[in-house]
């Protein structure tokens, strides 16, 4: 190596300027992978080093990020896509816990202190067994070492900057000059703050997702009826959304989402349905007409109990005061049928499977004026208006008041999201997780929202959560459908102005239903669907 040192390239006042130039990048910089890649290439840039290393500090240890070597033509690490084959350095021994000052990596994290050396193979404070062997099998000579701390504002240290073989104006390596280190470490100090920046931003959203996720998940624990819905309706969406990103003809062809909206519709898809925290279990979970706390049919069941009892005392007072005993059987038995059957009738109307006619509603009112003796003595009757009420119900299990709890979480679910201070770039998650449940005809809740009213990303989430319930598997009140069943379902809607027809058509030209389900539907689930006549009657 010569003996002399490098000089930073340029004059001093085009360097002034090129470090101005270069914070004003670092600060504008949004991904910390590119960020640190510039602050490395910077660095080289001013002493014309032959490589460097950017190491970025996790733990209690050092990690490979980026690696260069000009005249090797090494390019390793984050944009590169290129894998740094070496493991992290250890700031501390594992087994002693010793710092570890041996390697000047981890000797300037520690101590926070830069190091500047001349020629390695001439010094013996620190090990360099690692850049000899290194040498040796790629027939390098590893000379001039000028090692930086990257500190944060709190003086932490967040990564080490590394450069390797300072050269002159002709190409010879050289020292790195003392004199000048001050420019390399400007930058360093620029760059330290911008990275430190950045990662706490990525932290800060990393912490966000997963509150959000964790929120969601709670609400899928919280009840079977919904085991999952809130963890899948996220994928659907997105897959839906590349598609169109992907589509380059028809309605979609000058479709596109940037960074920021496509982070927008990912957390609106994972909060789509927050408001169902607030929704009572006994509600949500409501599996029979009766079902409160626990199913009623129990309490019914006890009365007719008491009736059946009342008929056999009946029959033996009727026998002992002297009537015929065949007459009374009879009779016994006959109220005894007629009861097993009403008790019957009114398990089948309680499951809520069946469609609730006005002959059977009639039958249950008159069912509900018979009385039944209770422990005391006192004459109740057998249903409650409660009762009439809730086994009434024409279809399903809920009653009118239930199904707008049920469907009141999508207002619960505006209110909470529009409370919240969202930064400018989330600012319209509330509109994309808010309208999934909105008809293109306008006759959907809660705000009557029509297909011109509502952006695209708010559809393809009515989409999303639509096909998710349809094929879910793990719901208890329902078999899981095939995706024929799904999609001729989805048809009628799409043709009926529930769901947009250009984002349907999409969904399944595209495929998209077909990748969801080989990812998440059971094998049975997956049966040949008649493209040509869902499409064909739902354009």
């Amino acid at each position: 190596m010569a003996n002399t040192t490098a000089q930073p390239t340029g004059d001093q006042g085009n360097v002034l300027r090129r470090l101005i130039d270069v914070g004003i990048a670092l600060s504008a910089e949004k991904d910390h992978n590119k960020l640190m890649e510039r602050i490395l290439v910077e660095a080289k840039a001013i002493y014309n080093a032959d490589g460097g290393t950017f190491y970025l500090r996790q733990d209690d240890r050092l990690s490979f990020a980026i690696m260069r070597n000009d005249s090797m033509g090494i390019a390793l690490g984050v944009t590169t896509g290129n894998t740094i084959p070496f493991p992290p350095l250890d700031l501390h021994d594992p087994e002693s816990g010793q710092p570890n000052h041996q390697n000047v990596a981890t000797h300037v994290a520690l101590d926070g202190l830069v190091v500047n050396i001349a020629d390695a193979y001439k010094t013996d404070k620190f090990d360099f067994s690692g850049a000899r062997r290194f040498d040796e099998q790629n027939g390098y000579r590893s000379a001039s070492f000028l090692t930086l701390p990257l500190k944060n504002y709190e003086g932490i240290v967040v990564g080490v900057l590394q450069l390797i073989n300072a050269r002159d104006a002709d190409g010879n390596t050289v020292a790195f000059d003392p004199a000048a280190q001050s420019l390399v470490e400007a930058l360093a100090g620029q760059a330290a703050v911008a990275l430190d920046n950045r990662l706490l931003l990525e932290a800060q959203k990393a912490l966000l997702e997963s509150f959000v996720q964790l929120i969601a998940i709670a609400i899928d624990r919280k009840s079977p009826y919904t085991s999952g819905h809130c963890q899948r309706v996220p994928v659907l969406t997105e897959m839906l959304a590349q598609a169109a990103c992907d589509a380059t003809d028809g309605p979609f062809s000058d479709f596109d989402l940037d960074d920021e909206t496509r982070y927008e519709l990912h957390m609106a898809a994972w909060m789509h349905d927050c408001g169902k925290v607030t929704t009572p279990e006994s509600v949500m979970d409501k599996s029979t007409k009766l079902e409160t706390i626990f199913d009623r049919i129990d309490l019914v069941r006890t009365r007719f109990a008491s009736l059946r009892n009342e008929a056999e005392i009946a029959y033996l007072r009727d026998v002992a005061s002297g009537a015929p005993e065949l007459q009374a059987r009879a009779d016994r038995d006959e109220r005894l049928a007629r009861l097993a059957d009403d008790l019957k009738f009114l398990e089948s109307a309680n499951i809520g499977g069946e469609y609730m006619d006005v002959d059977k509603i009639e039958r249950v009112r008159r069912l509900a004026v018979l009385t039944w003796e209770d422990w005391n003595g006192d004459k109740r009757p057998l249903l409650s208006d409660d009762e009439v009420k809730n086994l009434s119900i024409p279809k399903g299990t809920l009653t009118p008041e239930e199904r707008k709890i049920i469907n009141d979480h999508i207002v619960v679910t505006i209110d909470m999201l529009e409370q919240l201070p969202f930064p400018r770039n989330l600012r319209r998650v509330p509109e994309f997780a808010g309208g999934h449940h909105e008809k293109m005809d306008g006759t959907g809740y809660p705000r009557g929202l029509t297909r011109d009213q509502m952006s695209v990303p708010a559809r393809m989430m009515a989409i999303a959560d639509i096909y998710e319930a349809l094929t879910a598997a793990d719901r208890p009140y329902k078999k899981p459908m095939t995706l024929s069943q799904s999609l001729r379902i989805m048809k009628k809607m799409c043709n009926e102005s529930h769901i947009d027809p250009d984002l349907f058509q999409l969904f399944v030209e595209a495929g998209v239903y077909q990748k969801y389900a080989e990812a998440h539907l059971l094998p049975e689930q997956i049966d040949e669907v008649p493209i040509d006549e869902i499409l064909g009657e739902a354009a």
